[in-house]
C-alpha cells in the first residue's frame, strides 16, 4: 500500500541519516585518537630517549651534542605540519639537553678551556641558526625556547662567552627582537634574556663595545643573496661542513670583532640596541616586567665606557623617558592634594611599589597618584646616582630642563595662594627624598642660580625663582611662609657646598660687617669690650640674679676651657665660650622666663641634641674644608659695603617680629635660624654666635636683632596684667599639660616669648657645643 510504500521510504532514509552520522562521528573520533597516539608516541619517545640515555653506556659528549642538535635540525627537513606548536615536539627536550652537556663539559674541564662541544656551537654557529628560527617562530613558540636557550647559556656557562664572534653576533640580533611587540606572549623571556646580558656587561664592562651597532653597517640588514643563504641554512640545517669560521680562541674571535667594533666610529652613527630594547619593556602592561626592564638600566648606565655613556644619552631615548614619565605623573596629581598629605605620606621605594587603590583612596584622594609619582622620582634619582659621571650629568640636566624648570617653575611662580602652597610642599618632599649629588646639583641650581659673588640689594631679584622663594618666606600667608621655610631647612641640610654659599656665606666672605677702624682709633675698652658693643653686665635688664637652670656651674665650663688673657677676646679671634653661652642665657628677663617652672625644659636638653646636630653637620661638611680661624682681616676687603644677603634680611626681619607672629612661624624661623648656626664655618660662627664682635654701622647680627627684640618685651611687660601667670599657663597648654579653656590675653605674644627663651638656650647650647669640638680639635 502507498502509506506503507511511505513509512519503509522514511525508516531507510532515517537509516541512512543515521549511518552517515556515525561514519562521520567515528572519523572525527579516529582522527583525535590519531592525533592522541601521536602525542602520545612522542612523549613516550622522549621518555624511552631519557631511559636509554640513563640505562645505555654514554657517549662521548660532542657525539651527543652533535646527536640533539641534528635533532633539531631534521624537524625542519622532515615535518609537514609547521603550525603545530613546539611544546608537541622534541625541540625543546633537545635543547636542554644541549645546555646540560655544555654545562657538563665545562664542569670536566679546567677553568677557561673551551671543550669540543662548545667548539662545535661556535664553529657551527648554532646560536645564529636558532637566531633565525626564532624570529621565524617557527613552530610557533620557537621564539620563545630560543630565548631561553640563550638566557641559560649566558647563565650557567662561568666562561666568557660574548667576546666570541658567533656568540655576542646573534645575542645582539636577539636584542632587536626583544620588546618588538607590546605585551607579547614572550616578554617574561625576553626580560630575563636582557638582564642576563646586562648582568654579563656589568661583570666585564668592555664587552659593551661589541653591542654598541653602527647604523649604517646594520648586519641585520643583507642583500638578498644573504637573505636567500639564510634561508637555505634553515631549510638545509648545519652539519659542520662549509658554514662555519675557522676555529680559534675567544682571544683572536674578541680580536676580529674589536676590528669591526662601532666604538671606532662616530658615536653619533652608533644604535644601542639593548638599551632601546629595555626602554621598549617599560611600557609593558606587566609591572613586574616594568621593574626588571628598569633594573636592567640601572646595570647599563653605571657602566664606565665613555663611548656606552655618550651613546646612552645622545642615541637613545632614556632621558625623554626618564623626564616625560616624571612630567605625566606630576600632572596627574590632583590640584586639591593636602600639603600636610604630601609631607607625611609614607618612604618611596622605587619598584617596591605594592598598594591597593581602594585603600589608598580611604586615606586621601590623590594618594595612589602621589605615591607613583615618588616612585618614578625615587627612579630617576637612583639611576642617576649609580650613572657613569658624565650620564649622570646629562640625565640630570635633562631633569631640570624638562621638568623643573619647564613644569614646577610656572606652578612655583604662580599667584594662587592654594597652587603656591602645593607646588612648594612637593618641591618640599622633592629635595627631601633626592640623593644623587647630580641631580641635587641641578636642582640647587634651578632654585638658587649659580651666582657666586656677595649679593647687592639692587641684584637681589636678577633671579625671578630664587627672589620669589625667599620672599615667600615672609609671604602673607602664614601657611606658605611656614612651607617655605621648611624647604629652605630642607636644603640647609641636603649635602651641597653651593646652598649654603648662594644663601649665607658669600656674603660673608670678606667680613665686612666688623667695624672698619684701626684699633687705635676705636673707643677704649670698657669691662673688656668697646665702648659701643653690647654690654650685657652693664645693662640693667640683665641681672646677676639667675635663675639656677639658666646659668651654667663653673664646673660645667670652667674645668674645660683654657685661661686667656683679660681681654674678652683671645688672640685667635674666638671668645670666651663661658661669656657668650651666659650671653644667650641671660638676654631674656627673668619676668619673661617660664621654662624653670616646668620641668624637663632645661638647658641640659639642648646640649644633647646640639652635639648630635652638630656632628651630623661637619659629616655633611667635611669635604668642604670650613673648619679653622676666620679670614685675616688684613686680607679682608672690609671697605666694601656690607649686605647680609636676602635670605638672611628676611630671617632677620621675621626675627624681629617673633612677638607679633603666630607660634608655627615662630617655630619655623627658630629651626632654620639654629640650623644656619650649627654649620661649622668660622665666619657664619662669628656673624651669628659671637655677641662680643664690633659691628660696622648700619650693620646687624642675629644677637642685636634678639636684643631689640627683648627692648620691645621689656615695653610690653608691664602693660600686660599678670603677665608671668598668664605666661606659664600659656607654656603648659603648648606643652599638653593644661586642657584648652578660655582664651588668654595676647596669647600670640606670650607664644612668643617662650619661643624666645627656648631659642637662646638653644643657641647657647649651640654656641658651647662647637667651642668645645674646636678645642678638641686643636689638641
Amino acid at each position: 500500500m502507498p502509506g506503507s510504500v511511505y513509512e519503509t521510504s522514511n525508516l531507510e532514509r532515517g537509516g541512512n541519516n543515521r549511518k552517515k552520522k556515525i561514519e562521520e562521528f567515528s572519523r572525527s573520533s579516529r582522527e583525535k585518537l590519531v592525533q592522541s597516539k601521536n602525542k602520545m608516541f612522542s612523549k613516550f619517545t622522549s621518555i624511552l630517549q631519557h631511559a636509554v640515555e640513563a640505562l645505555a653506556p654514554s657517549l662521548p659528549l660532542q657525539e651527543d651534542f652533535v646527536y640533539h642538535w641534528k635533532g633539531i635540525t631534521h624537524y625542519y627537513i622532515e615535518t609537514s605540519d609547521d603550525k603545530a606548536p613546539v611544546t608537541d615536539t622534541n625541540i625543546p627536550s633537545h635543547l636542554e639537553q644541549m645546555l646540560d652537556i655544555l654545562t657538563q663539559e665545562e664542569a670536566e674541564r679546567e677553568s677557561g678551556e673551551t671543550g669540543p662541544c662548545m667548539e662545535y656551537l661556535l664553529h657551527h654557529k648554532i646560536l645564529e641558526t636558532l637566531y633565525t628560527l626564532g624570529k621565524a617562530d617557527c613552530p610557533p613558540g620557537m621564539k620563545q625556547q630560543v630565548l631561553t636557550f640563550y638566557t641559560k647559556l649566558l647563565a650557567h656557562i662561568r666562561q666568557p662567552l660574548l667576546p666570541h664572534i658567533n656568540v655576542h653576533r646573534p645575542v645582539q640580533k636577539m636584542i632587536r627582537l626583544c620588546g618588538e611587540v607590546l605585551a607579547a606572549p614572550t616578554e617574561n623571556e625576553e626580560i630575563q634574556f636582557l638582564c642576563i646580558v646586562c648582568s654579563k656587561l656589568k661583570q666585564d664592562p668592555y664587552l659593551v663595545n661589541f653591542f654598541l651597532e653602527n647604523k649604517s653597517k646594520r648586519s641585520d640588514i643583507k642583500s638578498p643573496a644573504a637573505t636567500e643563504a639564510a634561508n637555505a641554512g634553515v631549510l638545509a640545517p648545519d652539519t659542520g661542513q662549509s658554514q662555519a669560521d675557522p676555529p680559534g680562541e675567544p682571544q683572536a674571535a674578541a680580536a676580529a670583532a674589536s676590528t669591526s667594533s662601532p666604538t671606532t666610529n662616530n658615536n653619533n652613527t652608533n644604535n644601542y640596541n639593548l638599551v632601546t630594547s629595555l626602554l621598549n619593556l617599560t611600557k609593558s602592561p606587566d609591572g613586574r616586567i616594568v621593574v626588571k626592564a628598569c633594573e636592567g638600566l640601572m646595570l647599563l648606565v653605571s657602566l664606565p665606557e665613555p663611548a656606552a655613556a655618550r651613546c646612552l644619552t645622545e642615541n637613545t631615548e632614556l632621558c625623554e623617558l626618564l623626564t616625560e614619565r616624571l612630567v605625566s605623573f606630576y600632572k596627574a596629581l590632583p590640584p586639591s592634594i593636602d600639603p600636610m598629605d604630601i609631607e607625611t605620606v609614607e618612604s618611596v621605594n622605587w619598584g617596591l611599589d605594592v598598594y591597593n587603590l581602594k585603600e589608598d583612596a580611604a586615606v586621601f584622594t590623590g594618594k595612589r597618584a602621589l605615591i607613583s609619582f615618588l616612585s618614578w622620582l625615587d627612579y630617576c634619582d637612583q639611576l642617576i646616582k649609580e650613572a657613569q659621571k658624565s650620564a649622570a650629568a646629562v640625565m640630570a640636566k635633562a631633569v631640570r630642563e624638562r621638568f623643573f624648570v619647564s613644569v614646577m617653575e610656572p606652578q612655583l611662580m604662580q599667584t594662587s595662594e592654594v597652587g603656591i602652597l602645593t607646588s612648594t610642599a612637593l618641591l618640599n618632599r622633592i629635595i627631601r627624598q633626592v640623593t644623587s649629588d647630580a641631580l641635587l646639583q641641578e636642582i640647587v641650581y634651578f632654585l638658587l642660580g649659580e651666582d657666586k659673588e656677595a649679593e647687592t640689594p639692587a641684584a637681589m631679584a636678577q633671579n625671578p625663582l630664587r627672589h620669589r622663594l625667599i620672599e615667600h618666606c615672609d609671604h602673607l600667608s602664614d601657611e606658605i611662609s611656614i612651607m617655605t621655610l621648611r624647604l629652605f631647612e630642607q636644603l640647609i641640610q641636603k649635602p651641597n657646598q653651593h646652598i649654603l654659599h648662594s644663601l649665607v656665606l658669600r656674603n660673608l666672605e670678606e667680613r665686612n660687617y666688623l667695624e672698619n677702624k684701626p684699633q687705635e682709633e676705636r673707643e677704649p675698652l670698657e669691662n673688656g669690650q668697646p665702648h659701643d658693643a653690647v654690654d650685657l653686665e652693664e645693662d640693667p635688664l640683665f641681672g646677676d640674679d639667675l635663675s639656677p637652670d639658666s646659668r651654667l656651674s663653673g664646673s660645667d665650663w670652667i674645668g674645660s676651657t683654657p685661661q686667656h688673657s683679660p681681654d674678652h677676646a683671645k688672640s685667635d679671634g674666638k671668645t670666651e665660650v663661658h661669656k657668650i653661652v651666659n650671653s644667650f642665657l641671660c638676654l631674656v628677663p627673668d619676668e619673661a622666663k617660664s621654662s624653670y617652672h616646668v620641668e624637663g625644659t632645661g638647658y641640659d636638653t639642648y646640649l644633647r641634641d646640639a652635639h648630635r646636630q652638630f656632628r651630623d653637620f661637619c659629616g655633611i661638611c667635611q669635604r668642604w674644608d670650613w673648619r679653622g680661624n676666620p679670614k685675616p682681616l688684613e686680607k679682608c676687603n672690609l671697605d666694601m659695603p656690607f649686605f647680609e644677603g636676602h635670605f638672611l634680611k628676611v630671617l632677620f626681619d621675621r626675627m624681629g617680629r617673633i612677638l607679633d607672629q603666630p607660634y608655627d612661624v615662630n617655630l619655623q624661623v627658630t629651626a632654620v635660624l639654629s640650623k644656619l648656626s650649627l654649620l661649622p664655618h668660622p665666619h657664619l660662627h662669628e656673624y651669628l654666635l659671637d655677641p662680643y664682635i664690633s659691628l660696622a654701622p648700619g650693620c646687624r647680627s642675629l644677637f642685636s636683632v634678639i636684643v631689640r627684640v627683648v627692648g620691645d618685651l621689656m615695653l610690653r611687660i608691664h602693660r600686660i596684667p599678670d603677665f608671668t601667670p598668664k605666661l606659664l599657663l600659656v607654656r603648659k597648654r603648648l606643652l599638653g599639660l593644661e586642657p584648652e579653656g578660655v582664651t588668654v590675653d595676647h596669647s600670640t605674644l606670650l607664644e612668643g616669648v617662650i619661643v624666645l627663651e627656648e631659642f637662646c638656650k638653644e643657641l647657647a647650647a649651640i654656641a658651647f657645643v662647637k667651642y668645645h669640638a674646636a678645642a678638641s680639635s686643636t689638641l
